[in-house]
């Protein structure tokens, strides 16, 4: 049982192979956050126990013999209370489609007990509720050989790399995506972020300092310099006149 006041988080645990099945049951049971579990064999039986029992967390099998994951997690979009959902899967190439139906998680098998405490991390963050965020974009990126979430909230500033473009998290990680910055640029002005160069693009809001005047215009991100190019220095000040960032 949880050893601190919240609330126990009860989950289902659906997967067609025992041996796998069995090996998250006993690794969630080392967290002392988790309360009941439940287990089911198929997606259709995950799927008729969620329509009995609300649980906050759903692992979910990808291949599984008749209701796959994927379409599990699907239905699950239309209960009333939604659980998140975190994949577990050997199937990397899944990972775009769990990004579409707003997934929580992805972890791909053999599963480490410190990368499932992240994903329950990830949870509690966002209230258990994966629709909690709101418009926040969430894109899929790959980290050693798992397949890890970035929540666009979470990214300070975004680095051109050709045809790539590498996100720049708070934690000082750094995830390379295979979108070009343009593109980000494009669906993420909304909100809040403001290129500042061919090469960087970055939250205003997290803009620490700023030095528009003068020959090298720059801006700071805690303890990182980033130039502005001189076209860009209006929009750059706009945005921080809007308030959106440091002065």
């Amino acid at each position: 049982m949880p050893t601190n006041s919240a609330p126990p988080i009860d989950v289902l645990v659906a997967d067609d192979e025992s041996p796998a099945l069995d090996e998250l049951v006993h690794l969630l049971r080392t967290d002392p956050r988790i309360g009941e579990i439940l287990t089911a064999s198929s997606g259709a039986e995950a799927l008729r126990l969620m329509s009995e029992r609300a649980v906050r967390i759903a692992f979910l099998d990808i291949h599984m013999p008749g209701l796959s994951g994927t379409e599990l997690a699907r239905a699950l979009l239309t209960l009333a209370v939604p659980p998140a959902v975190v994949f577990v899967t050997a199937d990397d190439a899944k990972a775009v489609e769990a990004f579409e139906l707003r997934a929580a998680d992805y972890l791909l098998k053999p599963v480490r007990a410190a990368r499932l405490r992240q994903a329950v991390d990830r949870v509690v963050e966002v209230g258990g509720d994966t629709a909690a965020s709101g418009d926040d974009e969430v894109l899929p990126v790959t980290v050693g050989s798992a397949v890890r979430f970035v929540r666009r909230s979470d990214v300070t500033w975004v680095q051109a790399q050709g045809d790539y473009s590498r996100l720049h998290t708070g934690d000082g990680a750094g995830h390379l995506v295979r979108i070009p910055i343009s593109e980000l640029e494009t669906r993420w002005t909304d909100a809040g972020f403001v290129r500042i160069h061919r090469s960087s693009l970055v939250r205003i809001s997290a803009v620490t300092e700023a030095r528009l005047s003068g020959a090298e215009a720059a801006v700071s991100i805690g303890g990182l310099s980033l130039p502005v190019s001189r076209r860009m220095v209006p929009a750059v000040r706009e945005a921080l006149v809007r308030g959106e960032g440091a002065g």
